[in-house]
């Protein structure tokens, strides 16, 4: 094969593919187009945001944070359970009316006392001294009434005795002038004789009227000064008799019959007036205090029953005062057994009552739940037919006890509602129950 070498002309360049290339002009994008696409990536993130994001007014709760229960017909016992503590029937505090040194106990703590049987004797030398004092000024007071009431009943004698005399003058005067007034006028007597006779008829007259009238004064008087003495006397008799009675209470006594509990006196103790030294419980006699939840204040009555059972028995009660002072969300009640009581209970024991409140109806029920703290009876969650989420709705719940709630209104027979409580829900109003 032969070989053809090219001469290379001398004017000749080397082929290089410089003439086939061409500038290309870079164009960049405006500042219009640049925010136009910005905003538009903006708006899309926001709608997509708004799309996906959980909506203020519902929530997503996990399905086994929540209590579903059904709305059922049944039955509904209106009752409500109370705890209730045993305290006696009949309970008198001893207070030391006068205060004093303890000088003997006559009782322990725990004892059995009969009415008006001495607990503990006291001392206290200033009222000891005090009521000697008010004693002998009674009696000095009394003396000086009695003198002043002999002195009116002698003044009152000495009245009569005057009235006596003056009628003793008259009638004299009296026959005197009836003696001469027939002779007078016949001549046989004097004209100055009968004069001086008639004259003295007529003063004895006067001054026995006089002595009359004064009678009656003085003895209206001394009977109003007397009866004031009297009464004055009385009203001493009577402070007298409290400053010994005074006296008399530094001997503590039982005020009526019962077991002494809450005597923690001492010997040398030192007491002061009013001061509480123990309590008397009836023996035998108990009644049961209760608190009542407030929101059964206007339903709760007197005289409503209660049962109780206590060692495998029921014991019936009643209501028998109610006290309308709320503390702590409840209310007190007394219950008082109806025929014998449970053997063997204590002071300060707790029993399980139920108070019923009206008869069995048959009513629409939910199970009372926690929820009905948070909305009060007014609205509650009912589950979708889905099961996936919970919607807030409107009802209204009527009665209730420890087990169900009766439904009035917004609920039907087969619905699922949340009982369990709604602690920051309350604002929301769909519940997204999650798996």
């Amino acid at each position: 094969m032969g070989v053809v070498r090219m001469q290379k002309e001398a004017g000749d360049r080397p082929v290089t593919g410089s003439g086939m290339d061409q500038v290309v002009e870079t164009r960049k994008l405006s500042a219009k187009v640049k925010a136009a696409i910005g905003g538009a990536v903006v708006l899309v993130a926001a709608l997509l945001f708004w799309w996906f994001a959980p909506s203020g007014s519902s929530q997503t709760v996990g399905a086994d944070h929540v209590t579903v229960s059904s709305v059922t017909r049944g039955t509904f016992d209106d009752f409500i359970p109370l705890r209730a503590r045993v305290t006696p029937l009949l309970t008198v505090y001893i207070d030391a009316v006068e205060g004093g040194r303890v000088e003997k106990m006559l009782v322990e703590d725990g004892a059995t006392v009969a009415q008006g049987q001495p607990i503990a004797v006291l001392s206290n030398a200033e009222l000891q001294l005090s009521t000697l004092a008010r004693q002998t000024e009674v009696e000095q007071q009394i003396n000086n009434m009695r003198s002043q009431e002999l002195s009116l009943a002698q003044t009152r004698l000495s009245n009569e005795r005057a009235v006596l005399a003056a009628e003793t003058v008259y009638d004299k005067a009296r026959r005197q002038y009836e003696r001469e007034k027939p002779l007078a006028a016949k001549g046989f007597v004097s004209t100055r004789q009968f004069a001086d006779t008639e004259a003295d008829y007529e003063l004895s007259q006067r001054n026995l009227a006089a002595l009359k009238r004064s009678q009656a004064t003085d003895a209206r008087l001394q009977t109003s000064q007397l009866s004031q003495q009297q009464a004055a006397a009385q009203s001493m008799q009577s402070g007298l008799a409290i400053a010994r009675a005074n006296l008399d209470a530094l001997q503590l006594r039982a005020p009526v019959a019962g077991q002494l509990s809450g005597f923690s006196v001492q010997v040398g103790q030192s007491l002061q007036r009013g001061e509480r030294v123990g309590q008397i419980d009836s023996p035998g006699r108990n009644k049961l205090i209760a608190g009542v939840d407030e929101f059964y204040l206007g339903r709760v009555q007197l005289q409503q029953k209660a049962s109780l059972d206590f060692g495998g028995k029921q014991y019936a009660a009643r209501v028998t005062k109610i006290y309308p002072q709320v503390q702590n969300g409840q209310f007190q009640v007394d219950l008082q057994f109806l025929g014998a009581e449970p053997a063997n209970i204590q002071r300060g024991q707790t029993m399980q009552a139920r108070l019923t409140l009206g008869d069995p109806t048959p009513a629409l029920l939910v199970p009372n739940g926690a929820f009905y703290n948070e909305t009060g009876g007014n609205w509650i969650f009912v589950v979708t037919p889905d099961g996936k989420s919970a919607v807030k709705r409107n009802v209204r719940l009527g009665r209730r006890n420890a087990e169900y709630i009766e439904v009035l209104e917004g609920l039907e027979p087969g619905e699922k509602v949340l009982t369990s409580p709604y602690t920051g829900y309350t604002d929301k109003t769909r519940l997204d129950l999650s798996k």
